[in-house]
């Protein structure tokens, strides 16, 4: 950006969706408040199904949870604050509020490409070694193996967040509706050429690491699928992959048509009705995708429930 007047800014102003009517932002304030309940209610259901039946006590629904325990903070870094906007006209953010909503962003963002590609490697192992699978996917493995899903968004959030916010300001304007990195790079009075360099860099690393690693687990899956002789145990063998193949498709497409089309196609506009997409949309989508086509899953979610009714009638 240009050298303008610079500001040391106290506070930044998310114009969200100021240009449509009010009407319409009412209507958005309501839609986004239902899509929000149900991503709480359903990710929350799926950590406390999966953690009280006896059944599900595997790797999958161990990483599932963690899935579903990242959603549910992504969803509150973001959320909250865009409905507030919306239902009371305050679009003001304060400076340390922006910084650490997008620290925690891109701290969720970097988390949940590593845990899917994790949650891929998991299903290779179930799949192409079966009888191994359990001494392979052992407790303290899957727990070094979620710990090390986490652990890259420590350093790229920090580093990301820290070297941006150090940069002077012209403006305060944020054209979106939370603290983005590129939307508030555009209001930065000064050089930033090394930090887009970073940025770009960073991105494709955390981006492609995982997606890599997503592929080759599922180039191997495939071709194990296609040695069974069976159409009967292809077909379980790739149910038992497909909600997550689903998950990983809605999440990558999304967040890879926002970041990475070309500028001269990437409007502030289009990037927020995309940027929706996988901040607000995909992680409601999440627990009914792993519910709706999991049979376990359904199976606990029924016996769940009848424990709840028949312990309710015994205290009635």
């Amino acid at each position: 950006m240009a050298q303008g007047n610079k500001t040391k800014a106290s506070e930044f102003i998310l114009m969200s969706f100021s240009s449509l009517p009010t009407e319409v932002q009412s209507l958005l304030c309501m839609t986004f408040l239902i899509i929000y309940l149900v991503t709480l209610m359903g990710n929350s259901l799926i950590i406390l199904v999966t953690l009280a039946d006896s059944m599900l006590q595997t790797p999958m629904y161990f990483f599932l949870r963690n899935l579903s325990f990242l959603e549910i903070c992504f969803n509150l870094v973001i959320v909250p604050k865009m409905l507030g906007t919306l239902l009371s006209q305050d679009t003001t953010i304060s400076f340390l509020g922006c910084a650490i909503q997008m620290y925690f962003f891109f701290f969720f963002g970097v988390a949940e490409c590593f845990l899917l590609a994790t949650m891929a490697y998991d299903r290779y192992v179930a799949i192409c070694n079966p009888l191994h699978y359990p001494i392979i996917m052992s407790q303290i493995t899957c727990a070094k193996l979620a710990a090390a899903s986490w652990f890259p968004g420590f350093p790229v959030a920090t580093v990301q967040t820290t070297w941006l916010f150090s940069f002077p300001f012209c403006d305060t304007k944020v054209n979106h509706f939370f603290c983005d990195s590129p939307p508030v790079l555009k209001l930065v009075c000064a050089d930033t050429t090394k930090f887009e360099i970073y940025a770009i860099i960073g991105t494709i690393l955390v981006v492609m690491t995982p997606c890599m690693l997503i592929l080759c687990s599922y180039t191997r899956i495939a071709a194990a699928i296609l040695k069974i002789p069976s159409a009967k145990g292809k077909r379980k063998a790739f149910s038992t992959c497909s909600s997550h193949l689903l998950v990983v498709s809605l999440f990558y497409v999304s967040s890879s048509l926002t970041y990475f089309r070309p500028k001269s196609n990437n409007s502030p506009e289009s990037k927020k009705l995309l940027s929706l997409s996988y901040t607000i949309v995909t992680p409601m989508l999440n627990p009914i995708i792993y519910s709706l086509r999991n049979s376990e899953v359904k199976n606990a979610l029924s016996r769940t429930f009848r424990k709840a009714i028949g312990l309710r009638n015994c205290i009635l």
